[in-house]
């Protein structure tokens, strides 16, 4: 699953990027999925407290889901990390609007350059939005991309760039690569490095936890191995280069 974040403030073409993205990734035959970040701190999808999914809430449901004849939404009482999000997701292409903590490429919507300066970081490769009206064609020494006008660059750009979402481990935790998680994603967004050479893609320790698959960096990955093999190396049948597999329900 490849992920692309579309960030800006309010009204400068984020959604308007969106929407083109999709489209096109549809057309191509893509499986699209998306991700909208609300900033509006009381939102809330189901806010009458009369409604049934809340008084479900209410007497202390800690997970709630409502199934209609057309759709089916899941309430969480609380913010998820964008990684829990995306475990639901299966899509060739996952659009995040409004989410800045997805290490993946980053195209920036702005009405003129300020706003594109006060948001770039590494992980920024394109410009697009209202301030692609105004014909320039770079800004902050990224190209702008006018999402109306030239539909089909901005979806082959997205098709291009857009790579899995990276790990997103605080720097005392992992380096390996020498780069914090942000800087490589960087790396990875202008094409000075590539997404398999991230030093997690090939684990020498796999862990899943219901089958999904825990990302741990190499210190971690170290531990346990030296913990499990301190065990399994005193026992009958151990040899060196033995394959070994464990399992078990906590």
């Amino acid at each position: 699953m490849k992920a692309i974040a579309v960030n800006g403030i309010t009204m400068s073409g984020k959604t308007t990027v969106c929407e083109t993205i999709i489209r096109g990734l549809r057309k191509r035959g893509y499986r699209v999925g998306s991700v909208k970040e609300i900033h509006y701190e009381a939102f809330e999808i189901d806010p009458n407290p009369k409604s049934n999914t809340n008084r479900h809430r209410a007497a202390g449901a800690q997970l709630v889901t409502a199934r209609g004849m057309t759709e089916t939404d899941i309430l969480y009482p609380s913010m998820l990390p964008i990684f829990d999000i995306l475990k639901h997701y299966d899509h060739d292409y996952v659009i995040l609007e409004g989410v800045t903590d997805c290490n993946v490429p980053r195209i920036i919507t702005a009405h003129k350059e300020q706003e594109v300066e006060e948001r770039i970081d590494e992980r920024a490769v394109l410009v697009s939005g209202v301030i692609a009206n105004s014909g320039v064609g770079e800004v902050q020494g990224l190209p702008v991309v006018n999402a109306l006008q030239d539909p089909d660059a901005l979806v082959e750009f997205v098709i291009e760039r857009a790579f899995e979402p990276l790990p997103s481990f605080e720097p005392k935790c992992c380096t390996a690569c020498g780069h914090t998680c942000r800087e490589f994603a960087g790396l990875v967004a202008h094409r000075n490095a590539k997404r398999e050479d991230c030093v997690l893609t090939s684990q020498k320790i796999e862990l899943k936890i219901n089958g999904q698959s825990v990302d741990m960096v190499p210190f971690v990955q170290n531990i346990l191995k030296n913990a499990v093999m301190g065990v399994i190396t005193e026992l009958s049948g151990f040899s060196t280069n033995s394959e070994i597999e464990i399992k078990f329900k906590s």
